[in-house]
């Protein structure tokens, strides 16, 4: 089988429990650091899926790599080749597919409900799920491109995930670990502190507290997400 190829823009935002589950399940993959100056592939053939992480730039940004990235998310589209997005990854999915990134309305940092969108897309991608307690961290928010159908949502962002056939992008973070919450939180103390105007911006304690069940309630719903995904990956050789 062909390696899913993950795509990481930040050395603190890797795949997290995303490579867990690949590992679990035995889907090869390979990890494509583009802030180590990797080149972004130009044919997305040579791959089973590709997955594109989290990053603290903007998908409108001017960097070398972002108008390669979309070009080979058009491509894998092209090719039938899935794609997967979180966060950053979701937007720019988002602008690949003929849709715009903008600032939030609110920026979102910590734990906060999203709800499972009332349309069948949604359903089948999170079966009886109707909402549950995510991950976020993020002052962007991407449009639903054409084509597209809202999978989930919440009042500070209505655009939390989306699905076109067999891609999906999420605004939200769903592979979320215990580690990687902490070393987000230390490492954006100051951002934190210089957010706290806004109501969905939480305290580092409040982002910490029983965090061993909120990140394994998290890896239930991934679990779901990564399975209706993974079943769709190209399987040839």
């Amino acid at each position: 089988m062909k390696p899913v190829a993950i795509f990481r823009h930040a050395p603190s935002e890797g795949p997290g429990y995303f490579a867990s589950y690949l590992e679990r399940k035995d889907i090869p993959w390979t990890l494509v650091a583009l802030d180590e100056g990797r080149k972004v592939p130009r044919s997305a053939r040579a791959y089973a899926g590709l997955v594109f992480m989290g990053g603290p730039m903007s998908a409108n940004d001017d960097l070398p790599w972002i108008i390669p990235a979309l070009n080979l998310i058009a491509d894998a589209v092209r090719q039938d080749v899935p794609v997967l997005g979180h966060c950053l990854g979701g937007q720019l999915m988002a602008r690949a597919f003929g849709g715009t990134v903008q600032p939030a309305p609110a920026k979102e940092i910590g734990w906060g409900e999203v709800q499972v969108a009332e349309n069948a897309v949604a359903q089948d991608w999170l079966g009886p799920v109707r909402a549950f307690e995510s991950f976020h961290w993020h002052g962007e928010a991407f449009s639903i491109p054409p084509g597209g159908t809202r999978v989930l949502e919440n009042a500070r962002c209505t655009n939390q995930a989306f699905a076109l056939g067999r891609h999906f992008g999420m605004q939200c973070h769903v592979e979320m670990t215990e580690d990687l919450v902490r070393d987000w939180v230390r490492g954006g103390a100051g951002e934190i502190a210089a957010s706290r105007d806004s109501p969905a911006v939480q305290a580092p304690e409040e982002i910490e507290r029983d965090l061993e069940r909120r990140v394994a309630a998290l890896h239930a719903v991934a679990d779901r997400i990564y399975e209706r995904w993974t079943g769709g990956l190209t399987r040839g050789s």
